[in-house]
């Protein structure tokens, strides 16, 4: 891991499925992302696939295991390990910030990560030696998550890297496992792409948070926003101090659906 002594950044990653572990170039890039910063003292995950009200943080007394939270794949797919570290001073610091703001936050300790938050890690973070707590979403309002995600910006001081785990596009009607991980998009993913590129390259906050009124094609792109509104906490949180350096760290497409990842600082 490079070493340096500035914050942590803040990530938002398109999580793919679990055969994403089988994509030798999606690997790649994770693994080379996950090397390309210090190694974080923790990790809170906001996952597109636990939505809770209110604020619920993942299991730190002991380690339930995975949520194999998908059906239809392999059974190998449901055999995969990631015994992260606990993080219960983690989890304390979330509850402590959040609650200043207004947050009840609940604990639930049957809760392991799943895979919007297991998948991408096993690959950045391989020996899985970094302990990792998740919290859930309490609603999919932009205005509401951006402001939950600027509650947790203090946590950088501390060396946490905070990771908005989602998809840049999500419309599995586009998903057609026939054709390859190659198979070249629809043109409404790629627009909407493009848009994403350009928005988060401006720092254009406003039009991220408004992006069924600002993306082209923002309802196809989204039918519902569940894998997008990881983006406002993390928006949230790296926004904190005023501004916003937004740089891709991963992009292309897979299955027709946009793999496109942020560095966030």
């Amino acid at each position: 891991m490079t070493q340096t002594t500035e914050l942590p950044p803040v990530l938002f990653l398109s999580h793919g499925a679990p055969p994403l572990a089988d994509d030798a170039t999606w690997t790649r890039q994770l693994g080379a992302w996950g090397n390309s910063f210090t190694k974080p003292k923790d990790i809170l995950m906001v996952s597109a696939h636990w939505e809770n009200a209110p604020v619920t943080l993942s299991a730190t007394e002991r380690n339930p295991g995975l949520v194999y939270d998908f059906g239809g794949f392999a059974p190998r797919y449901y055999e995969v390990e990631y015994d992260a570290p606990q993080a219960p001073d983690l989890a304390n610091e979330v509850a402590r910030l959040v609650g200043q703001h207004g947050h009840h936050v609940a604990r639930d300790e049957s809760r392991g990560l799943d895979h919007g938050a297991y998948v991408p890690l096993k690959e950045m973070f391989p020996d899985a030696d970094v302990p990792v707590v998740q919290m859930s979403m309490p609603t999919l309002d932009p205005q509401g998550l951006f402001k939950l995600g600027e509650s947790l910006a203090p946590l950088r001081d501390r060396g946490t890297l905070i990771v908005g785990s989602g998809f840049t596009t999500h419309n599995l009607r586009w998903f057609n496992p026939a054709g390859g991980p190659d198979t070249a998009p629809p043109a409404v993913s790629s627009e909407f792409d493009q848009w994403a590129e350009e928005a988060m390259a401006r720092g254009d906050v406003d039009a991220i948070l408004d992006f069924l009124n600002k993306a082209p094609a923002a309802r196809e792109a989204h039918p519902r926003s569940e894998h997008w509104a990881p983006l406002y906490v993390t928006l949230g949180a790296a926004y904190a101090s005023g501004d916003l350096h937004a740089k891709t760290a991963i992009d292309g497409f897979w299955f027709g659906l946009s793999k496109r990842s942020w560095t966030l600082s």
